[in-house]
């Protein structure tokens, strides 16, 4: 289970079949990447400042960060390119470090992510009938690996009740680690190319 700028998992039984999803984004069901986490930044944030939402301190993390005095500002700077989209995509750790601080909107946020990486995860399990066995669990990209307390004991508690047997783990691998092997076996580089890639990235294990 990946969540870092993007989300998505990909399950694998011991028959060897294989449960993933699209991960195209919106267009393909997708919610819980770093860009769709700055999106619900913002958009809590300005909400907030004009009337329409509850207080957050997600307002004042966003204006800080831009350097600017209201949140509209970015908004705007987005809607005319002055801000690339891509910036989104920086903002969800403030979301983490709100919902830490005890911030009500930000904690929403992330137990709604805690709510949608124990969902992939619990249906890729459902549809390789793995829920009843020992399944190991693997959490990774920036979003999983900033360890934040709520969102990974929220992901936890769910995954332990749909599969009481399942063994969640954390990594700090990146995703691209794994791309970067499957490149090399594909041109099928020579072994020593692997095990430095390895070494690399701290990687135990055989080649």
């Amino acid at each position: 289970m990946v969540c870092g700028a993007g989300i998505n998992a990909v399950g694998v039984a011991p028959d060897g079949r294989v449960a993933r999803y699209l991960a195209l984004g919106t267009i393909s069901g997708d919610w819980g990447g770093g860009y769709g986490l700055g999106l619900e930044v913002l958009w809590h944030a300005i909400r907030a400042e004009d009337g329409r939402g509850p207080d957050t301190a997600l307002g004042g993390y966003l204006t800080r960060h831009f350097g600017v005095e209201r949140v509209e500002e970015v908004t705007i700077g987005i809607h005319k390119g002055k801000i690339p989209d891509d910036d989104l995509i920086g903002l969800a750790p403030m979301l983490l470090r709100a919902s830490d601080e005890g911030d009500a909107v930000a904690r929403t946020v992330v137990n709604r992510l805690a709510e949608e990486i124990s969902v992939m995860a619990i249906t890729a399990m459902r549809r390789l009938d793995l829920t009843a066995l020992a399944t190991p669990v693997v959490l990774g990209g920036g979003v999983m690996t900033a360890r934040n307390p709520p969102l990974i004991s929220g992901i936890t508690r769910r995954l332990t009740e749909a599969a009481p047997a399942a063994e969640v783990r954390v990594i700090d691998i990146p995703p691209v680690a794994g791309a970067a092997l499957l490149g090399l076996d594909h041109v099928r580089a020579p072994v020593a190319a692997a095990a430095r890639l390895r070494a690399a990235y701290g990687i135990s294990g055989r080649p």
